[in-house]
């Protein structure tokens, strides 16, 4: 387990579907998510995912629980994803509502590219958001991330816009 100033951040466990469920299905979490809320088969399929990943490569998406309570709140960090055809290392969340505006995202999102590129020796990490996002185009960008394109992620919807940042020691 690890620990920011107010998260704590652990590797997800079958226990912690049913949190994961309760927030992927909340459609209020997936208003900037072209594909909708998640159904229960989706979200067991994306959890075992998290889970497969984790047993692959030894880090991935975290739990991410209130130090103070071991409330869950969200799921976050970095796991690797298909940008088109190339695979790449991306930082994602997604927090129950009654998270929001807190600065969670913003903590779990420098803690992730810190310990990205001190401990996981990243040379670079990428994210993806919706254009109209604008509260997570400014959490990336307080966090040092930086325009890098676009991707058609989503047929038929605006592309996502691609955001970028390097390690510094990798440079």
């Amino acid at each position: 387990m690890l620990f920011s100033e107010r998260l704590s951040l652990d590797r997800p466990r079958n226990e912690d579907f049913t949190r994961y469920y309760e927030i992927n299905s909340d459609p209020q979490t997936n208003l900037f998510n072209p594909k909708g809320p998640m159904d229960f088969d989706t979200a067991r399929t994306r959890f075992d995912g998290f889970l497969q990943h984790w047993e692959e490569r030894d880090f991935g998406s975290w739990v991410v629980r209130l130090k103070d309570s071991g409330h869950i709140i969200g799921f976050g960090g970095l796991s690797y994803l298909m940008y088109g055809d190339q695979l790449r290392l991306n930082l994602g969340y997604r927090f129950d509502q009654a998270a929001w505006h807190k600065g969670y995202a913003t903590e779990l999102s420098r803690f992730a590219i810190a310990h990205g590129f001190s401990d996981l020796r990243l040379s670079e990490i990428y994210a993806l958001v919706r254009p109209s996002h604008s509260v997570s185009i400014k959490i990336l960008e307080k966090c040092g991330l930086t325009s890098f394109g676009t991707l058609d992620d989503a047929p038929g919807q605006h592309h996502s816009l691609v955001y970028r940042i390097e390690n510094p020691k990798a440079v």
